[in-house]
């Protein structure tokens, strides 16, 4: 998983504060229920996404967090920072492009022109996985990672309709996405792909 996944994935503060109760020794659904003073409903429901992002797993029926997946994830991000010439898109002409605004994982400057400005955006929209639905604060703590006007971006995504929004809710419809990584996303978003609307627009590669 990818900082910027991550950053999502703790994004929901119930989820953070699953998190934190299982990292500061909570083993059980109920004491993490206790420690948080959320409800059942909650705290099954954020264990079970933390679970599936590699946050916390399960040793022995005793709940405890995951520590690695911090580590693989800035151990990946260094590694593709220092890779400083391998292209961030397989096509030349876009790769050309996102290696003149985008460095260390951060957009330098949002493009002027529209065409260069696509090529950028749909490469930050693959940050978000089809068929999940986000709240607003985990898309805005993902663009933040990006780029510092997130507000701008986040709209430019709307615009260009590789996200759409309802009711406070996001979801990717466009740009493209790695069929091998699609299928191995997990259940999470197979399940909620069925509530995806029929026009999502996202190119397989």
């Amino acid at each position: 998983m990818t900082p910027l996944a991550i950053c999502g994935l703790l994004a929901e503060p119930e989820r953070l504060s699953v998190f934190a109760a299982v990292v500061l020794g909570a083993t059980t659904p109920g004491e993490v229920e206790r420690t948080t003073g959320l409800n059942a409903q909650d705290v099954v429901r954020s264990l079970r996404r933390l679970a599936q992002g590699g946050a916390v797993v399960s040793v022995d029926g005793r709940l405890t967090a995951g520590s690695g997946l911090f580590k693989d994830a800035v151990r990946g991000h260094a590694e593709a920072t220092a890779v400083s010439d391998e292209p961030l898109d397989p096509d030349r002409e876009k790769a050309a492009v996102l290696r003149a605004f985008v460095s260390g994982g951060r957009l330098q400057q949002m493009p002027a022109a529209r065409g260069k400005r696509r090529v950028v955006l749909e490469h930050i929209a693959a940050s978000f996985e089809p068929g999940v639905r986000y709240p607003e604060r985990a898309v805005n703590a993902v663009l933040r990672a990006w780029f510092d006007d997130f507000v701008t971006l986040r709209r430019f995504l709307i615009d260009e309709q590789l996200m759409s929004r309802e009711e406070g809710m996001y979801w990717r419809i466009g740009g493209y996405v790695d069929v091998e990584s699609a299928a191995s996303s997990g259940e999470s978003s197979a399940a909620q792909s069925s509530s995806t609307p029929a026009r999502d627009s996202i190119n397989r590669r």
